[in-house]
Parts: C-alpha cells; structure tokens; sequence
C-alpha cells in the first residue's frame, strides 16, 4: 500500500530506453509500478539491488521499483495488472502508455503483403492497449473519485511519435498511421476522461536518443504529470520543443 507521499505511477514498456531511463531516474520521486513482458529496467526493484563495489556498505538503492511481468497482448493480462497495482497501492495517479509495437517496411507500403500484415499488431499495441489500460482503471477506480482526481491531479500521458504528425523515409507509413490514431485517440480520451477529472495528453519525440536525449523524454513525462493540460500533444524535437495545452480538453 502507498503511504500516500509518492504519487503511484503505472510504467508500461518498462524495460525499454524511456521505461528504463524514467525508474532510474524517478524511482525516489515516485511509487512506480513497472510493467515490462521480457527486459526489465536497469533499477533497483524487489527482485533486484545495486552494489557499489568500491563502497559495498552505501546506500545505493534510494527507491525501488515493483516489477510485473506481464504480456498486455494476452487476453485478461491487463485485467491482472490493474488487479495487482490496486491491491498493492491502492490507487493510480500517473498511467504511463509506453509499451509500443514498431516494424518499419523499407520496400514500401505494397512490396509484398509485411506491411499489411503488420498493420493490426501496430494498431492493438499503439492504439488499443494504452485505451484498454486506461479504461480498465477508469472503471475500477477513477469515475467514481472525481473530486479527489481533480485534487490530486491524475492523469494519463500516452507516448506516442513525431512520426504520426508527418510523412518520413523508411517505410513508417503503418507505424505513423498508428500513432496518429494514437494521437487522436489521446484528444478524445481528454475529453471523456474529464468527466471524472483525469487528465489525458500525448509525448511525441523525435527519435531518441539519436536526436532528443533520452532525458528530455523523460522529464517531458514528468513535466505532463505535472501541468494543468489535457487533451493536447508534447511534441519533442532537436531544436523547438513544443507544448501546446489548456485547462480544458480540446477540439484539435
């Protein structure tokens, strides 16, 4: 059970580049639940401590990670996370869609039948399931604490891609359409989602760590978390970061 000081967040794609750099680095800051199929975070977790070497008596595992193993394409395997995080925590006041499904298809959209038959895998993993986790939260815990959402400012930040906001080389045409419904998706889950007071915006870097840092990324995270936005995408470029937002859900 939370003691109430850390804000409990929900990580998926935890043993990825962002999931992995967002324990490390905020593991002290909040209660994180870290939800990963096969790699897992480079942070201390239940299963897991850090030894420094040179200094085995220091202290260095200021905060820990629990870690759930889970494949969220299986039937009722959201259902056990959300199960899980309640019975532990208690609550939820940050969801993190990380989890993410990326096959680019160099030799175009109709060399052969790849892309086609990629196309459903991108959309269940980049559209559905960030919706369905969101969901299965909303109805076990947030629409009934609708005064207590807006008090304690939860909210939902799905990470989506610059790719779904313009056309690039390298065969993203079905990821990017998937992030694009993404994107979408996120405005209209602002909007409904507001009626119980849970905000819900977007993270679209660039390609990271090749042209934002990985940081950035990670503290454009934090940095949803903590606004008033909803209904609106952080896109994250090399030279103009932008952050459009308001206090209420928007129509585009």
């Amino acid at each position: 059970m939370s003691t109430g000081e850390r804000r409990v967040c929900v990580i998926t794609g935890a043993g990825g580049r962002l999931g992995s750099a967002f324990c490390q680095a905020h593991a002290r800051d909040y209660d994180i639940v870290a939800v990963c199929r096969t790699r897992v975070p480079a942070a201390p977790s239940q299963h897991e401590s850090f030894i420094d070497p040179l200094d085995p008596g220091a202290d260095v595992n200021p905060g820990r990670v629990f870690l759930v193993h889970a494949d969220l394409e299986q039937p009722g395997q959201v259902e056990h996370v959300v199960d899980l995080v309640l019975a532990r925590h208690g609550r939820v006041d940050l969801l993190v869609n990380n989890a993410a499904y990326s096959a680019w298809h160099p030799s175009g959209l109709v060399d052969g039948d790849a892309a086609m038959d990629d196309m459903a895998r991108h959309f269940a993993v980049n559209v559905e399931l960030p919706l369905r986790l969101a969901a299965r939260f909303a109805q076990r815990f947030w629409t009934s604490r609708a005064l207590e959402n807006r008090a304690v400012n939860r909210n939902v930040v799905n990470v989506s891609s610059l790719a779904g906001r313009g056309v690039f080389p390298g065969g993203q045409g079905v990821y990017a359409a998937s992030k694009a419904a993404q994107d979408h998706l996120t405005r209209h889950m602002a909007r409904e989602f507001d009626s119980f007071g849970v905000r819900v915006n977007g993270l679209a870097p660039n390609a990271f760590p090749s042209i934002v840092p990985t940081e950035t990324v990670v503290e454009g995270v934090v940095k949803l978390d903590m606004a008033p936005v909803t209904g609106k995408i952080l896109t994250l470029d090399a030279e103009r970061p932008q952050a459009g937002g308001s206090t209420a859900p928007a129509d585009s």
